[in-house]
């Protein structure tokens, strides 16, 4: 990471379609600001199913999060074999195929996106092994301590303060996502700040 970038821990779950915008405009951010994003992992199955106990959750959702444990797992492989500053390239590789494309359904995304950035097809086995669950919660519980669990994803540190969000229907581009940015930096540095927040009333854009 370069040194005279500000690095921007950012935690993320593959499959979260609200977080794969927002870590859109983060790379938007580093394009007009002097920031780096550091992608870091999360899992939206470790903190509903285990942490929360599965509370509140439909049958369909507790379904998707049983199987929602794969691609974070082979993302934890791909860290733990050819480094941190692999995640980027490998999480923009998966987002694309499962949100852009809409292919998440598609068992062929992790295996393209594995091959997309130069890591062997082997990785893919870790989706349905628990070797590196315990550094994805790791991971997960650094941001997670901090911010605590009635949150989810996007998490990103800013000025020292993991904040939830922004959580955004469609990522700022340009000089926009720069203001946003500045506009989340004078919150995350305003004493005694905790949220934020409105209803959704729409489904996430990928355009």
């Amino acid at each position: 990471m370069t040194t005279n970038l500000t690095p921007v821990p950012f935690w993320f779950d593959p499959l979260c379609p609200w977080a794969w915008v927002t870590s859109r405009w983060l790379l938007e951010v580093e394009n007009v600001r002097p920031v780096q994003a550091d992608w870091r992992i999360m899992s939206l199955a470790y903190l509903n199913l285990e942490q929360r106990g599965g509370k509140g959750l439909s049958n369909d959702y507790r379904a998707l999060m049983e199987t929602a444990w794969g691609s974070v797992r082979v993302c934890a492989a791909a860290a733990e074999h050819a480094g941190q500053d692999m995640l980027g390239p490998l999480y923009t590789a998966i987002g694309t195929r499962l949100h852009n494309q809409r292919r998440r359904e598609d068992p062929t995304v992790i295996t393209e996106a594995l091959a997309e950035t130069d890591l062997p097809d082997s990785l893919a086995s870790a989706a349905r092994s628990t070797q590196f669950d315990q550094l994805i919660k790791d991971s997960h519980d650094e941001a997670f301590s901090e911010v605590g669990l009635d949150v989810g994803t996007p998490l990103l540190r800013v000025a020292g303060t993991v904040l939830f969000g922004p959580v955004l229907r469609q990522a700022p581009r340009g000089d926009a996502a720069g203001q946003l940015w500045d506009g989340l930096l004078h919150l995350a540095t305003t004493d005694g700040f905790y949220e934020l927040k409105r209803s959704r009333d729409a489904k996430p854009s990928f355009e």
